[in-house]
């Protein structure tokens, strides 16, 4: 098959090389399937799991790429729940070739079905983007009707979901970003903007939770804008600040078959739209993966037409 590999992390994306490799074969309650579309997340590249396995040892070459949607093609051993020739999406292990490819071997339980009125390249855009914003908002914030939410990067990727989920529940949402940035933040629905180049974020004022997804500086500022009992969600890694009268909450996305299901039915029912900046084929994905000039939205990789 051919797939997106990486074997030098010192080279970022653009060690990214497309070749032949083997075809997966299916383990223990695996499925295989045969990949219609993939997302990507740059900062993989620098994940100890896209190098080495659980063990420690080196796994290159690797193929990155942890969102797909697809066909299920095989079934390995003792697999339930999912059959062969089943539309599909989800996310993949960290720890294991991924999903820029023609085909990848995964655990059935991370799939979630693929209603047939939603496109391969909608389905692969959502795990990520989608269970990071489900999980940071109700599992980690512990979201309520009535509270106010910060959403940093909120044209982003992760951000518009976490912008659409939070406005859903009846959540007062500010978003930031780049000045650039603020129509499309308002669209996903945003009530007010804060231009992080221009703009003071600490007129913002209080709020109940923070959803991180830029660290550094930002992250540590908004540590002080938590109100007491609120919470600080961070993707990025632990917080260098805490709220002085709440929690702060760092988090690896989990994948839920229950949780995608929850997503791509509102996706399907219009009360979330997804946020692709690129799509692009296979053959052309190192090139679209490496982009000269900023893309907001996630990129899809298409595997086949």
């Amino acid at each position: 098959m051919k797939a997106i590999v990486v074997t030098d992390e010192a080279a970022g994306t653009a060690g990214m090389t497309l070749m032949e490799r083997p075809d997966p074969e299916p383990a223990l309650n695996d499925v295989v399937v045969q990949v219609h579309a993939s997302g990507f997340v740059p900062t993989e590249l620098a994940w100890p799991s896209t190098w080495t396995d659980r063990l420690g040892r080196d796994r290159t070459p690797s193929i990155p790429g942890h969102e797909l949607a697809g066909v299920v093609s095989a079934l390995g051993y003792g697999t339930t729940g999912l059959s062969v020739g089943q539309r599909v999406f989800g996310l993949t292990d960290w720890t294991r070739d991924g999903t820029l490819a023609e085909y990848v071997a995964v655990e059935a339980r991370n799939l979630a079905p693929l209603p047939g009125d939603v496109d391969f390249a909608v389905g692969a855009s959502l795990p990520i983007s989608g269970l990071t914003a489900w999980q940071g908002l109700f599992e980690h914030g512990r979201l309520r009707t009535g509270q106010s939410v910060l959403v940093h990067g909120a044209a982003g990727a992760v951000g518009s979901m976490v912008t659409q989920l939070a406005r859903e529940f009846g959540a007062y949402v500010v978003g930031t970003g780049r000045a650039a940035d603020r129509q499309a933040a308002l669209d996903f629905g945003a009530h007010e903007f804060v231009d992080l180049g221009s703009e003071a974020l600490e007129d913002v004022g209080g709020v109940d939770l923070v959803f991180d997804v830029i660290g550094g500086d930002i992250g540590k500022r908004s540590a002080g804008l938590i109100r007491a009992g609120g919470t600080l969600v961070s993707v990025v890694g632990p917080s260098e600040a805490r709220p002085a009268d709440g929690l702060a909450i760092d988090f690896v996305v989990m994948p839920d078959r229950a949780q995608l299901d929850e997503i791509v039915q509102r996706v399907r029912g219009g009360r979330m739209r997804t946020n692709i900046g690129n799509v692009a084929d296979l053959d052309d994905a190192v090139a679209a993966l490496n982009p000269t000039k900023r893309v907001t939205g996630k990129t899809i990789i298409r595997a086949r037409s």
